[in-house]
């Protein structure tokens, strides 16, 4: 396992990711692994993502919370969790930051936020390898 988050590779990660992020995520159910490109968004150590409850990707997540992530010079493990409806109170906090950054697309009539099942994912990282100009970073972020 590589090194705790540090000061460094925190702001390479908040700098790369911290905005409109497309990225891999892949899941397995039944032994068959998954793969698919979301929306995300990179805040403290997880990955924020609004899905469908009913998708593929939550049913997998819901049997096998294990996943793995690939996007710009960066790989990790995490484990994917339903946060529930992105209007619960809970979520309201992080959901305005992900709104923020999804903007230029997120109202286009493509998200429903009325819809019982548009939920927010988080993916919180606990292992990762980040390249940045030529240095590989091993992150370990438990």
């Amino acid at each position: 396992m590589g090194e705790k988050l540090t000061e460094k590779t925190a702001q390479i990660m908040d700098e790369r990711f911290g905005c409109d992020t497309l990225l891999s995520v892949a899941t397995v159910e039944e032994g068959m692994p998954s793969v698919r490109i979301v929306d995300a968004y990179y805040e403290k150590g997880a990955f924020y993502v609004v899905t469908y409850a009913l998708s593929n990707k939550m049913r997998q997540i819901a049997g096998n919370p294990a996943v793995a992530v690939c996007g710009e010079w960066f790989t990790a493990h995490g484990t994917g969790e339903n946060l529930g409806h992105v209007k619960d109170e809970r979520n309201a906090e992080i959901m305005s930051k992900v709104r923020a950054a999804f903007a230029e697309w997120y109202d286009n009539g493509h998200t429903n936020e009325d819809d019982p099942n548009t939920c927010l994912l988080r993916i919180q990282l606990t292992d990762g390898v980040l390249f940045h100009n030529g240095t590989r970073f091993d992150i370990d972020f438990t």
